[in-house]
């Protein structure tokens, strides 16, 4: 089994521990875990940033169907919230890091926030609906980076976070067609 080696300049020893202890042993290729690392890092951002979305709407949310609204988007909080430990521990299984910070998901989300004070239920579940579509797309995009570099476990990791993305975008397309 090869040990990826990353060279981390600005990091110093501490507690007798440098930088390279954070290397995992793996099999796949040094730029295979920074091409790998990279996808899951922007990952992450974006399923925090649509977790934080997500949230905010469901405590926002209001009007006649408050309720099947507020519960639906309390679901799916959820289910995107439980993607982000996962999603971070691939990254370090395979010897590569992830999100440090607030202002590192910043720095790597691509889906946009939404800061309004008031936003309408059904412009609510209209942008999280292209959200989760974006997501979807993006996950996509990850998914051939990690089977390029033959990531098989990433692959389906994947594969079963699309499934999800594909029905919460398929609940909140339905619930707004209906309201």
């Amino acid at each position: 089994m090869k040990t990826t080696e990353t060279a981390h300049p600005k990091a110093k020893e501490k507690d007798g521990l440098a930088p390279s202890d954070l290397n995992t042993p793996t099999d796949l290729t040094a730029e295979a875990v920074a091409a790998i690392s990279e996808a899951l890092r922007e990952l992450l951002a974006d399923v925090f940033a649509l977790y934080v979305k997500t949230k905010n709407f469901h405590w926002h949310m209001s009007g006649a169907h408050f309720r099947d609204y507020h519960l639906l988007l309390d679901e799916h909080s959820e289910q995107i919230f439980a993607m982000s430990d996962a999603i971070a521990e691939r990254a370090r299984k395979i010897g590569g890091t992830t999100l440090r910070s607030i202002g590192d998901i910043a720095r790597h989300q691509t889906l946009k926030d939404n800061d309004e004070e008031f936003v309408a239920p059904k412009d609510m579940l209209a942008e999280l609906c292209a959200d989760n579509q974006s997501l979807a797309r993006s996950m996509r995009n990850k998914h051939q980076i990690c089977e390029h570099h033959g990531d098989v476990a990433t692959t389906s990791m994947i594969e079963t976070w699309i499934d999800e993305t594909e029905r919460r975008t398929w609940f909140l397309f339905e619930t707004i067609r209906r309201s």
